[in-house]
């Protein structure tokens, strides 16, 4: 990895998952992350869940960078801008926005139809999955544009090759992943003139940690979840998508990206980083190619 030194970025939504690993990769790789979220050690957020952004600023920092942890909550576009505010006074530049804000584990009904899915419960995922990101975007992007080489990434779930031709099992929720696709897309065109770049980035099967608590194992443990879901074992650590973030942002030619989907699986073969335990799985093409062709689970060659 190259280091990043210097640069400036904003995890929008790091409390935990995904967001978390991706700052801690940037804090590895050197940089100075502010980490926003909704949870603090004094106060949750709807999740009600245990993990705060005070945490992941720290791993940051533990990790080699500087972790900065800002509570906001991105559909309030009064904390937003006072967000960006703070880090153009503090910093006087934004090199990377990671837009991964999400919070609908809770909200999704699994394989019901929109006429029986809760209205209530469906909408709200779709602010909280489309809404923040724009509106951290409208904030954040005239900070970043200032310099060339600014980097956008809107973390989704599934590329835009798997989503086009996989239902995602509730049509808020493939709504949800499928918009923030298009929303890189159309970044990428407004940003190109300013010598940025923006992409869609997806993780595999991710082990947050509520996927974890979902399976009753740890960190330490995860494999003993193959007994329930075989296929669990193609799964990633957070830190996978992560290295993807730091890849990318260290890639001096990263305009070449511009308006892609991508995958953490997909930039390992490109950039050479592992995943934590020096593997690299390759979850997409191991659904396509193992589940959706109704193999029994055989990770060999997919990680």
């Amino acid at each position: 990895m190259k280091s990043l030194t210097g640069k400036i970025a904003l995890v929008a939504g790091a409390t935990r998952g995904a967001g978390r690993g991706i700052a801690v990769e940037l804090g590895a790789a050197g940089a100075t992350v502010y980490v926003s979220g909704r949870t603090t050690r004094s106060q949750r957020s709807e999740y009600n869940r245990p993990e705060t952004i005070e945490e992941t600023a720290e791993l940051v920092t533990a990790a080699g960078g500087q972790g900065i942890a800002v509570q906001a909550d991105h559909l309030d576009p009064k904390q937003v801008e006072w967000l960006v505010t703070r880090i153009k006074e503090e910093q006087g530049r934004l090199d990377i926005l990671v837009n991964d804000i999400w919070g609908g584990e809770y909200l999704t009904e699994w394989e019901v139809p929109v006429w029986e899915h809760s209205l209530e419960k469906g909408l709200r995922m779709l602010r909280l999955a489309i809404d923040t990101h724009l509106i951290t975007s409208h904030f954040a992007l005239p900070l970043l544009i200032q310099n060339p080489n600014g980097l956008v990434i809107e973390m989704t779930d599934g590329t835009e090759a798997y989503n086009r031709d996989h239902y995602r099992l509730s049509m808020f929720y493939d709504l949800a992943k499928t918009s923030v696709t298009r929303m890189a897309w159309a970044l990428a065109q407004e940003l190109k003139p300013h010598q940025c770049t923006a992409v869609s980035l997806t993780p595999g099967w991710m082990r947050s940690e509520i996927m974890l608590e979902h399976f009753n194992v740890t960190e330490q443990t995860w494999r003993d979840a193959a007994k329930q879901e075989p296929h669990f074992l193609i799964s990633e650590t957070p830190r996978y998508v992560g290295r993807a973030v730091a890849a990318l942002a260290g890639d001096p030619d990263v305009q070449r990206w511009n308006g892609q989907s991508l995958s953490s699986g997909g930039l390992a073969q490109v950039y050479g980083f592992t995943d934590l335990d020096g593997s690299r799985p390759d979850c997409l093409r191991y659904l396509i190619e193992v589940v959706d062709a109704g193999k029994t689970e055989y990770v060999e060659g997919y990680r």
